[in-house]
């Protein structure tokens, strides 16, 4: 018989052998979760003997994150912003950099906008977050893809937004309306070079979707489309704001100003690394 301290223990040197990062921290979360314990209850039954049944709800969750499956694919949840949403291969894992643009734009939006749009929508992680920070707000929320849509909307009715958000399937803008008009344009999309995400951690390139990470032209296309196409569609004196990769910002700000955007400025995350641009329309 093992105690949960044992197993602890026992998967936490698992971990580090495969390399996971802080892999004290993910034993501890996904112990508990297989046992319906928070953290702090699992600390008060560190002499707690395991039942069978118990660790074989265990194993197959430490095989999963062994084989460097994302944290939040395992567990099926993701913390945003105060929401807790699903998470799984439809979309990418929501990020803490992401988190950062919201409260980005909750500082620099004021008074709030009345109607946002969010190209590339994924788990539904930004238009949710800004739906749940404006409560007045008309957000449409967009993606190209089905499966992340269907995501978002399940994440849109666990989190009692539903009501809140229009989902539509379009790739960038291609799917509104031609008069439609918004006071802020937010996107998280690809922005990866593909050779960054050859590199990156068994997490992101074995398990996201490629599509939401990699982009052409130096991880910079989709970045293009999107300041092309938003002049047509920002109301004036409407925001622009985009997440991109941390090499790009020179490249992207002479792009905003080609499409007539005003005030493009670049904007560090908590790393202080180019993370975000942001600009104005006239």
């Amino acid at each position: 018989m093992h105690t949960v301290l044992d197993i602890l223990q026992k998967t936490t040197d698992f971990f580090s052998g495969k390399g996971v990062e802080s892999a004290r921290l993910n034993a501890e979360l996904i112990v508990g979760h297989a046992l319906g314990l928070k953290r702090m209850q699992l600390y008060l039954q560190f002499e707690r003997l395991l039942t069978e049944p118990e660790l074989e709800r265990i194993r197959p969750l430490v095989r999963r994150r062994g084989q460097r499956e994302p944290l939040a694919y395992v567990l099926g949840t993701a913390e945003f912003c105060g929401l807790t949403l699903k998470a799984d291969r439809r979309a990418l894992v929501p990020r803490p950099e992401t988190e950062r643009l919201v409260e980005l734009l909750q500082e620099r939006c004021v008074p709030p906008p009345t109607r946002v749009l969010d190209l590339g929508t994924g788990t539904g992680c930004i238009a949710l977050a800004l739906a749940s920070a404006w409560p007045g707000a008309e957000v449409v929320a967009v993606d190209a893809s089905e499966e992340a849509l269907a995501l978002a909307r399940e994440n849109g009715e666990s989190t009692g937004l539903a009501a809140r958000v229009r989902w539509l399937k379009s790739d960038w803008f291609s799917g509104l309306p031609v008069d439609a008009r918004f006071d802020l344009i937010v996107s998280n999309p690809p922005y990866l070079t593909a050779e960054e995400t050859a590199a990156a951690e068994p997490e992101v390139r074995t398990y996201e979707p490629a599509s939401a990470l990699t982009a052409a032209e130096a991880g910079m296309a989709d970045l293009r489309k999107i300041i092309a196409g938003a002049p047509r569609f920002l109301a004036p004196g409407g925001w622009l704001a985009m997440e991109t990769g941390i090499a790009q910002h020179a490249a992207l700000l002479a792009d905003l100003a080609r499409a007539g955007l005003h005030d493009g400025e670049s904007v560090k995350d908590l790393a202080d690394r180019d993370r975000f641009v942001v600009a104005r329309a006239g």
